[in-house]
């Protein structure tokens, strides 16, 4: 089961951090996810980090620089760091664990949490 929590609205050039939980099994071994949807649009690759000890980081363009994501492996947790928001930016966010190295690909992933609001306000 994963817990996404950190939500909320922000005013554009504001900060988020976000966080997702595990339980049941740990989430070092997998990959690592962070998609975000709007309604009446696809859900949207943001950033991954990869498992089993490596954590490389990968980001869609549109958020280098800006968003960072990162693993505790001992609080079973993965964060999302947002930097430098933008109203663009709202969505609901959703963490998602794979067995697959094809990061940017929803379905790919095994597990979702419930996801997590974050508007930006301009």
């Amino acid at each position: 089961q994963l817990v996404e929590s950190g939500g909320g609205m922000v005013q554009a050039g504001g900060s988020r951090r976000l966080s997702c939980v595990g339980s049941g099994r740990p989430l070092s071994i997998y990959g690592m996810g962070w998609f975000r949807q709007v309604p009446g649009k696809e859900r949207d690759f943001v950033a991954a980090i990869s498992g089993s000890g490596k954590s490389t980081t990968y980001y869609t363009d549109s958020v280098k620089g800006r968003f960072t994501i990162s693993r505790d492996n001992a609080k079973n947790t993965v964060y999302l760091q947002m930097n430098s928001l933008r109203p663009e930016d709202t969505a609901v966010y959703y963490c998602a664990a794979t067995g697959s190295d094809r990061y940017s690909i929803s379905y790919e992933y095994d597990y979702w949490g419930q996801g997590t609001q974050v508007t930006v306000s301009s």
